[in-house]
């Protein structure tokens, strides 16, 4: 949807490219999305694995197992309890981290910087390049309406720029005149759906969107993955989705439709305001009851500025990529 004579600042963000989403990358270096594990060894990763299995962290002693390694078998432990008892270690490997960006046509929506689409892009970007500075495996989904791309976790380069090539073509496949025909609703559930079939238990999983769709399927799909992995929802606000412009009259459009509106009617400003803060409380109580952390990001501020500063990086005097 757009607002014709609405626009406090030059847009620079209707469309990402990759240059962008490849700029980010020096931003990326200082994000410190994951707290450090035990190894420091450069290919074996920084995450301990929710896993057991032969590794240099001994976990327990339990009773065998059919497949268990026979050469775990704890032998003083067995003929103490005339059972076979294997050792179990806890193994440390790369961690997968998956992320699920949004770029359905409720995202191709901006007042002032960027629209939702181009700011939920950098932020993916963000976290793409700070997993593999980590030496984590990235990879993820990126949807809409009617498509779903899917990008398997690695820790290779290649998949991370094959991950934002298809980024920058998703984005630039959004266009004005097919909105009206679109169904996001039942994009993000899909893509919830195909996430639990595909994502190992222990994956950290970013959720990127505005989430304007999400219905009861998409919270029951949030809810099990949420049991399984760590999830965290990162929602794309726009100014002007909280708060009317300043008082005139403005025409609105969603590229099909026309409509002359009044933003000087109090009841209207406070009504609209309203509907805003309902939907949010909805949402941040609904991912309170599976713990799922959530992060608010604004697409009328530089992403790389908003992402590190809540994660407590200080960007004053800093060169941020955008």
């Amino acid at each position: 949807m757009h607002i014709k004579g609405y626009q406090r600042q030059a847009m620079s963000g209707a469309y990402c490219t990759l240059q962008s989403l490849v700029n980010l990358r020096l931003s990326a270096r200082d994000l410190p999305l994951f707290r450090q594990g035990r190894s420091q060894r450069q290919m074996l990763g920084n995450a301990r694995s929710p896993f057991k299995g032969r590794g240099i962290d001994f976990e327990e002693v339990r009773a065998y197992q059919f497949g268990d390694d026979i050469r775990s078998i704890d032998w003083r432990v067995t003929a103490r309890r005339m059972k076979p008892h294997t050792k179990v270690f806890q193994e440390e490997r790369e961690r997968p981290v998956m992320i699920l960006l949004d770029q359905s046509h409720a995202m191709f929506f901006g007042s002032q910087l960027n629209f939702k689409s181009v700011t939920a892009a950098e932020i993916s970007a963000l976290i793409a390049w700070a997993t593999l500075n980590h030496g984590d495996r990235i990879g993820g989904v990126i949807f809409n309406e009617h498509e779903l791309n899917e990008t398997r976790p690695k820790r290779s380069r290649k998949t991370l720029m094959h991950w934002l090539n298809q980024t920058e073509r998703m984005n630039q496949k959004l266009r004005l005149a097919s909105i009206a025909s679109m169904d996001a609703e039942h994009g993000l559930a899909r893509t919830l759906r195909h996430t639990r079939r595909v994502a190992h238990p222990g994956t950290q999983i970013f959720l990127i969107s505005d989430f304007s769709h999400v219905n009861k399927e998409s919270e029951q799909h949030l809810a099990q993955l949420a049991r399984h992995n760590e999830l965290m929802a990162i929602k794309v606000n726009d100014p002007l989705e909280q708060h009317l412009p300043t008082p005139d009259q403005y025409r609105i459009t969603d590229g099909m439709h026309n409509l002359s509106v009044n933003t000087g009617h109090p009841q209207l400003r406070q009504q609209f305001h309203q509907q805003y803060l309902t939907h949010h409380e909805q949402l941040k109580q609904m991912l309170a009851r599976y713990r799922i952390p959530l992060l608010e990001i604004n697409c009328a501020t530089p992403s790389a500025q908003q992402l590190l500063g809540l994660y407590g990086v200080r960007t004053n005097n800093r060169e941020l990529a955008q």
